[in-house]
């Protein structure tokens, strides 16, 4: 006889309610597993099997007791009651750990569900085949179909949950349909159940025994007491997850700005291994040698260091800095990506653990190629300089001795008898000297200290002014250039030192080309702005240079090149003071010098000398013209008094004047001329030396002014530093001079002094006779 079986109604919905919790913390838990790692997220795979499998488990086990038949005692196989139980947990781990996989597809998603939904389908029916009672159990082909479809779905869509991120929220709703999916099938899988008893029964009225109830109850509370512990377990989990990720983001954002601080730092650093191996480095650094990022990284750092670098930081400096911890400002040369050299000051610390053990060497590098190459201009600048003062002292006392020979020399010639042959030994000797002079000129330009004579001057009508001059001095194997723009201002110089500094540049440009080339002169105007690197003052220039096609300069011969006395050509063939003259006359016209030159290129020399305001120059013509028509013959002969602390200079000057009809008193220091200018009121000229001890010469003048304003003064000297300082009221006299020279200079001042620009101390020349007093 079939019958039918009742449902507790209470029982039934704790039998949902236990699907739906299992459900969502089956999915909470499945949350964690791809978070954790290792044997962790193991354990909550295992958990999220345990949750799941046991839930529907419990759920059958709860729904199998709200059904009763009345009057039929039933019981259940232990063996196969506790292999539905481990079934539906084992299926639903392998579905998981399947659908853990990152690269899982739909087909293996849907395999998966296909194989947990018929585990799941298999606990049902063997929990049915574990009931024991006196009834005959068959089932409907169509509803057991539907069961089983209803847990493949649901297997599938709980797979297909598991490992989305999802919300609270949305875990709720999926888990509230799950649950009633995997109640359905349950009870779908009841529906398809027939019993057939074995006697006659009373139908039953649809309730569940006492003890029957107990046992479901009890069974629910223990599933809901370890779903919740599970869900508990999982809470503080995320919450721990969610620390220890802010921490790790927190941590991840400070390497992340000290990776920025360190790549992105304008200072070059860089970090080395133990073995010296570059690990890594900041962007300035890749920038100083123009490197990129993986051509440097896992090379050594003396990769890029000169062979004597690499010996000395081999041998001293890094085992140096492994011993004690630190270096600091080690020279070295590194090699950019270009071959450029650059010489750095690199320092170093050793980076190590709590523990001592070795990390990294953080090192950085300070570029110092320019201010070495600064250092070295200064040098250089310092030894010119002193080299300079050097010359202008021996200048000035080989001047003093030219001027004594020259003198004597040109008095001896007017007492020699008409001899040809002692007139031609005289006349050489004389030629030696004045080529002494011209070569101590030279001197003094290098020294800056021959007296110029600035005035405008117009730079292209000089230069063919010369035209004939320099082509015969540089012969007919070269061909000279001239490239000047039509209006180009006028320069501010010595027309005669800047001839001689032209002529000097077109020399040494023919020396360059033996086999012969183009010289080109040309000219051009610039503008000097603030800061320039020059080192020239802001203003107006006009730049003079001279090119040749020669073999040029290497980089050591033209750091030399205005040295003085220092040549390239053959002995006997260069004095080495052409280019330091040039050089000289430059820097004392307020300009400069400027050598550019390549080993087989060629060299250009260019002069920079300051723009004159064409008004300025357009005046100078008119002044002058005024100046000349204004000077008139002046009486003689004049007493004038010789100061000078050279005695051979002394009285070469008082044998000159003696000569020229003057009487002469001669004094040896600026004290004794006051002496004598307070012992004698008929002195009419003062002619003294500058450079004396104790008083110089400009002090001696600025005494006779205060106290004899109207006694005129020349001032014999060869310094050009003079010429700012010296007062219109006092004449000059270069050193060395002839006798010619110093009469010129002696009318000059009289005649000035006649036409009332200077008043004379006294107004009639000296009585008695004419002599020399000392």
């Amino acid at each position: 006889m079939v019958i039918t079986g009742t449902h507790d109604s209470f029982l039934v919905a704790l039998s949902i309610l236990i699907a739906t919790v299992a459900s969502y913390t089956a999915l909470d838990l499945a949350g964690r597993i791809r978070t954790a790692q290792g044997w962790t997220g193991h354990a909550w795979l295992a958990a999220a099997a345990f949750a799941m499998g046991g839930g529907i488990w419990s759920m059958h086990f709860v729904a199998m007791l709200a059904f009763s038949m009345p009057d039929m005692a039933m019981n259940y196989d232990m063996g196969l009651t506790a292999l539905s139980f481990v079934l539906p947990i084992v299926v639903t781990g392998i579905g998981f750990h399947v659908a853990n996989r990152p690269d899982i597809g739909l087909t293996t998603l849907a395999l998966s569900g296909l194989f947990m939904g018929l585990g799941i389908a298999g606990m049902h029916y063997t929990g049915m085949a574990a009931m024991r009672m006196p009834a005959d159990l068959s089932y409907d082909g169509l509803w057991v179909a539907a069961s089983v479809l209803i847990a493949i779905g649901a297997s599938a869509v709980a797979l297909w949950l598991a490992f989305r991120r999802t919300g609270p929220g949305q875990r709720l709703v999926a888990a509230v349909a799950m649950g009633m999916a995997v109640s359905g099938m349950h009870y779908a899988a009841m529906r398809a159940a027939i019993f057939t008893t074995h006697a006659a029964v009373d139908h039953a009225h649809g309730q569940a025994s006492l003890e029957q109830t107990s046992l479901a109850l009890a069974v629910a509370a223990t599933t809901f007491a370890i779903l919740f512990l599970a869900l508990i377990a999982a809470m503080f989990d995320r919450r721990f997850a969610l620390l220890a990720e802010r921490e790790a983001a927190a941590l991840r954002a400070s390497e992340e700005r000290y990776r920025t601080l360190y790549s992105k730092t304008p200072l070059p650093l860089h970090s080395l291994s133990e073995a010296g191996i570059i690990e890594h480095v900041s962007d300035a650094w890749l920038e100083l040698l123009g490197y990129r990022r993986e051509e440097v990284v896992g090379r050594p750092l003396t990769d890029f260091m000169t062979e004597d670098s690499i010996q000395r930081r081999a041998e001293l400096v890094w085992p140096r800095l492994l011993r004690e911890g630190a270096a600091k400002d080690v020279e070295y040369r590194l090699v950019t990506k270009t071959g450029a050299v650059l010489d750095v000051l690199m320092s170093g610390r050793v980076v190590r653990d709590a523990e001592g053990r070795f990390l990294y060497v953080l090192g950085g590098v300070v570029d110092v190629t320019a201010r070495k190459k600064a250092e070295e201009a200064l040098r250089q600048a310092q030894k010119i300089e002193a080299v300079g003062h050097l010359t202008g002292g021996v200048a000035h006392d080989f001047n003093n001795l030219l001027a004594v020979v020259l003198g004597n020399l040109e008095l001896l010639r007017r007492r020699l008898p008409d001899d040809p042959k002692a007139t031609r030994l005289l006349d050489n000797a004389m030629q030696g000297a004045r080529r002494g002079a011209a070569l101590t000129q030279r001197m003094l330009a290098f020294a800056r200290r021959q007296d110029l004579k600035p005035e405008p001057v117009d730079v292209p009508d000089l230069v063919k002014g010369m035209a004939d001059l320099l082509q015969r001095s540089i012969g007919p194997m070269i061909l000279i250039e001239t490239r000047f723009p039509l209006s180009l201002p006028c320069a501010q110089a010595d027309a005669n030192q800047l001839e001689l500094a032209l002529l000097n540049l077109v020399v040494n440009a023919r020396d360059a080309m033996p086999e012969g080339g183009t010289i080109t002169i040309a000219g051009r105007e610039e503008v000097v702005a603030p800061g320039h690197a020059s080192g020239l003052a802001p203003g107006g220039y006009v730049c003079l240079s001279v090119s040749d096609t020669g073999h040029g300069m290497d980089e050591a011969t033209l750091a030399r090149a205005m040295e003085p006395f220092f040549t390239t050509k053959g002995i006997g063939k260069g004095t080495g003071l052409g280019l330091s003259m040039v050089h000289g006359l430059a820097e004392q016209s307020g300009g400069r010098l400027m050598l550019k030159s390549r080993k087989g290129q060629g060299t250009t020399a260019e002069i920079w000398l300051p723009v004159i305001a064409a008004k300025a120059a357009a005046a100078a013509a008119p002044a002058q013209e005024a100046e000349t028509a204004g000077a008139r013959p002046g009486a003689g002969p004049f007493t004038i008094l010789v100061v000078d602390d050279d005695t051979l200079v002394l009285q070469n000057t008082a044998v000159m004047l003696e000569d020229l009809g003057h009487r002469v008193l001669e004094a040896s220091s600026g004290q004794e001329a006051l002496e004598w200018l307070i012992r004698t009121p008929s002195v009419d000229l003062v002619i003294t030396d500058h450079a004396m001890p104790g008083m110089t010469g400009l002090q001696l003048s600025d005494a006779i002014r205060k106290r004899w304003p109207h006694l005129p003064v020349i001032l014999a000297s060869g310094y050009a530093e003079l010429t700012s300082e010296v007062s219109s009221a006092v004449a000059r006299l270069n050193k060395p001079f002839r006798q010619e020279e110093l009469a010129r200079v002696v009318r000059q001042s009289m005649e000035q002094a006649a036409a009332g620009k200077v008043v004379p101390f006294r107004s009639k020349p000296a009585e008695g006779p004419v002599g020399r007093e000392s």
